[in-house]
């Protein structure tokens, strides 16, 4: 855990299926070490099918999958044919989402999040158990229950194993969880160096070692906003885009520890109230430059790759740059240094 001898870089894969497999294939081609899809406004997995199919060598993942949207037997299902059809690639990123979205776009069940989102990785591998070792499927938790499989269900043996299962986290208690039963943690790009030091990476451990896991053994993954351009102008613009996504993430609940540690938390109220009236312009302006710089690697191209590798290696094993207004042309050019 944030000792692996070298830091991995991972790019994105759009979730349209038009474009995911000459995505995927650019990042191999550029010496990506995996490429990962979000749900947003599609599937997050059937882009991976195309990308598995016309790659060799990167690691596929969601990041993330809304789990609570689903239940363990389709995903274990999903898994592992994405497993097998990858030659072992596959990773499965797992995030809770938001209660509103759970109830209210995809008419689940919400409650308790990090005590279903365990029991929701235990029942995954207690059926890939069951399909791998021919071992009886008895799982009965407090969320789901699985004990019927038969044969005409059970999916062919393969030779990788199961997938790895990464799982979303910001807060402590999911944190903790996460180090306990996850191959792996998904960072959030409004998460600071600080709070990944402070807050994050210590709660991993806690977990990890109340389980008798070796770190050795779990991935930390992060994603790290960056304003770049080749240019002053280009510059201004991606500061400017960036600040306004602070100012997004900043309104959530969600990350109003984030902005505590730093003594900012007064100002989650506010972007709060902006956020409900649409006041987007505005609230990217309440993101001074010490924030920006807290949440962000700021600067010009050619500083961009040894500001990441300083912000990341020894801390993560492999981070995700997420630029905001920049062209490909530029992207490149910011991370034609990087270590690859």
């Amino acid at each position: 855990m944030g000792s692996a001898p070298r830091l991995k870089i991972d790019g994105g894969i759009p979730n349209q299926l038009a474009r995911a497999a000459d995505a995927a294939v650019s990042l191999e081609q550029d010496g990506y070490d995996g490429g990962w899809t979000a749900e947003t406004s599609h599937d997050p997995f059937l882009p991976l099918l195309l990308a598995a199919e016309h790659t060799s060598r990167i690691d596929l993942g969601t990041n993330i999958a809304v789990a609570f949207a689903r239940n363990p037997m389709v995903v274990a299902n999903l898994g592992w044919d994405l497993q097998t059809y990858s030659n072992g690639r596959f990773i499965l990123g797992l995030g809770t989402q938001i209660q509103a979205h759970i109830e209210k776009r995809f008419s689940m069940p919400w409650s308790h999040p990090a005590r279903r989102m365990r029991e929701f990785v235990s029942a995954l591998q207690a059926i890939w158990s069951a399909w791998r070792d021919g071992t009886k499927l008895r799982f009965e938790g407090e969320f789901y229950t699985h004990k019927i499989m038969t044969p005409m269900f059970t999916p062919e043996q393969q030779p990788h194993g199961a997938p790895k299962v990464f799982v979303a986290a910001v807060g402590e208690l999911m944190t903790e969880m996460c180090g306990e039963i996850a191959d792996g943690h998904l960072g959030h790009p409004m998460v600071s160096q600080r709070y990944l030091t402070e807050v994050t990476l210590p709660a991993l451990r806690r977990g990890l070692q109340r389980c008798g896991r070796n770190a050795a053994d779990f991935e930390v993954s992060a994603e790290v906003m960056v304003a770049t351009g080749q240019n002053d102008d280009d510059l201004a613009a991606a500061m400017t885009a960036t600040r306004k996504q602070i100012a997004f993430y900043a309104s959530t609940p969600a990350y109003r520890p984030v902005l505590d540690l730093h003594g900012w938390g007064e100002l989650h109220s506010e972007l709060n109230r902006l956020s409900k009236l649409g006041e987007w312009d505005t609230m990217g302006a309440l993101i001074d430059d010490e924030m920006l710089a807290a949440f962000a690697v700021v600067g010009p191209v050619q500083e961009v790759s040894a500001a990441l590798r300083a912000r990341c290696e020894g801390t993560v094993d492999r981070v995700q740059p997420i630029f905001y207004a920049a062209s490909q042309a530029c992207i490149s050019a910011a991370l034609k240094d990087f270590h690859r």
